[in-house]
């Protein structure tokens, strides 16, 4: 069957969130007077990184609110007690700074535009939805996707099958009439893979690790139209181009 949408991944797959978190964070502490107390820049977002993929990792398993784990994050990252309010007033600052760097990767628009006339477009992120609608708004892209769907109001997250099932039926097409193109192997393109999508790992980084099987790996987000086109599915190696 060939595919008729595309679905998306955001952060570091069509925005390039870790310039972002490392700029603004950077900027943050800087306002803060906090750099020196872990030492370097370095240490401190390393550090910001850490406490960040660690409760990240428990929202995603349902084991937090969306808004807990943030909160959760401020008062690790800073090992203090904080109220709910003192910790949202301190992420609150840190989101000024980290919006003020938001962009888009420089291959997102063209391949956007690329695509435009051929596949559907939608979103399903494991962000919240009132996160990513003002991001791709900002951004300028909002228009291009028909659906936006994210884990923290399905109540489901990547790689869980229900949540891509979730995208399939908002856009009203069975799973193997989709692609869904994510920066992570196994959340993204392994999880697409087993819901039955066309799973497409974007891997930015050229990562030496080898790619789910069942899955198509691209390193850019250039080498899609043709990978689409191509109309290959189960049997085909990770890799492409």
């Amino acid at each position: 069957m060939p595919i008729k949408a595309v679905v998306w991944d955001v952060d570091d797959t069509i925005f390039d969130y870790a310039h972002a978190d490392t700029t603004g964070m950077h900027a943050h502490l800087t306002a803060e007077g906090l750099i020196e107390r872990y030492e370097t820049a370095e240490r401190a977002l390393a550090l910001w990184k850490e406490v960040t993929e660690r409760h990240w990792a428990r929202f995603s398993a349902g084991g937090i609110e969306f808004e807990a784990q943030r909160r959760d994050r401020v008062r690790e990252f800073l090992d203090a007690v904080l109220t709910d309010q003192e910790a949202d007033a301190w992420f609150a600052r840190y989101l000024g700074h980290y919006e003020s760097a938001w962009t888009l990767f420089p291959d997102t628009v063209p391949t956007l535009d690329a695509l435009a006339g051929e596949y559907r477009h939608a979103v399903l992120s494991n962000s919240a939805l009132a996160v990513q609608e003002r991001k791709l708004s900002v951004l300028g892209v909002r228009d291009r996707f028909e659906a936006v769907l994210c884990a923290a109001d399905l109540g489901v997250s990547k790689p869980a099958p229900e949540a891509f099932l979730a995208v399939c039926e908002a856009m009203g097409l069975r799973p193997d009439e989709i692609a869904y193109v994510g920066d992570q192997p196994e959340i993204d393109a392994r999880g697409a893979r087993d819901a039955g999508l066309l799973g497409i790992w974007l891997d930015r980084n050229s990562a030496s690790q080898e790619g789910p099987s069942g899955v198509h790996r691209i390193t850019r987000l250039a080498e899609l139209p043709a990978l689409l086109r191509a109309d290959t599915r189960f049997g085909a190696p990770s890799t492409f181009g």
